[in-house]
């Protein structure tokens, strides 16, 4: 008997998430995970478990986000160094809640 193994094409909902977790890791997908279904569920677990590339320090949209609403409601300012360090908006953050 024969041991040949078939390759199961990848989905559409496989390929759209895994250029979105290339594009956030900021590495490429190779051609040939796409290729198949099995190959492409490892490269995604793989891809999932990393972290974001963070090339600068800034903070992300949703920290800016929630200090607005926290100096909203206590009617203060966030002060400008803090919009540049994503730790120092942090502390400002938790300092202010």
């Amino acid at each position: 008997m024969e041991d040949t193994t078939f390759a199961i094409a990848a989905t559409e909902r496989q390929l759209s998430y895994a250029r979105s977790l290339a594009q956030r890791n900021g590495v490429n997908l190779p051609w040939e995970v796409q290729l198949d279904r099995r190959s492409l569920s490892a490269w995604i677990d793989a891809q999932a478990k990393m972290r974001p590339m963070e090339s600068d320090g800034r903070p992300t949209s949703k920290q800016v986000a929630f200090a607005e609403k926290i100096a909203r409601i206590k009617r203060r300012a966030v002060p400008d160094e803090c919009f540049r360090d994503r730790m120092l908006l942090s502390r400002w953050i938790d300092s202010n809640r």
